[in-house]
């Protein structure tokens, strides 16, 4: 089982399209292949085959590879509910509510889930392509991250940065915020 993410330098890069074009691609092919998005942050979602809920643009990518969405491919759907807080929904079931703050002190047990998650998907499937949220720069998000480095260190996963057209100065100042492994790895690189 080989698993991709597919990262950005910020949210609105376009990796929602790349992995569901990716997926879409693989399938055609013949390959066994599945999305996974560790954690979402989205107001509005899908129903699973399962009868759980994940992010819409999970399903729209699950569609992509000609399968049903299942909860497993977006274990972490945070609803948000005010300007910090959301309703926390694990491998598509409600967990509760919970502000920001508790939220960032739960996320090493979230991450127990996302992991379950992409263990059972690799499981069934040839082929992972996963997809990071926001940006994996954001310096303020990478204590206990799950959505972007955190999963892909966690799951010994290739990493593949999109950046779009984005100005030179962003790669920059994502290059220069990396954090241990992450500094010398191949998809951090800068351009050439």
């Amino acid at each position: 089982m080989t698993t991709l993410m597919i990262q950005g330098t910020t949210s609105d890069a376009g990796k929602t399209t790349v992995v569901a074009a990716l997926c879409r691609w693989l399938a055609r092919q013949g390959v066994s292949v599945a999305p996974f998005k560790p954690q979402n942050m989205a107001l509005n979602s899908a129903v699973t085959v399962d009868g759980g809920e994940i992010g819409r643009s999970t399903a729209l990518q699950a569609l992509a590879c000609g399968l049903e969405p299942h909860s497993d491919m977006n274990p972490v759907l945070l609803k948000p509910q005010s300007d910090c807080g959301a309703q926390v929904i694990l491998r598509g079931q409600v967990h509760g509510n919970m502000d920001a703050l508790d939220y960032h002190a739960y996320k090493a047990e979230a991450m127990k889930a996302v992991m379950e998650a992409w263990r059972s998907l690799s499981e069934r499937y040839d082929v992972i392509i996963a997809e990071g949220a926001g940006s994996p720069a954001e310096i303020n998000l990478r204590a206990n991250d799950i959505a972007n480095m955190g999963f892909a260190e966690a799951a010994d996963c290739l990493p593949s940065r999109f950046d779009c057209g984005f100005r030179r100065q962003h790669r920059y100042f994502g290059l220069q915020r990396r954090w241990g492994s992450q500094r010398d790895c191949a998809c951090c690189a800068p351009h050439q």
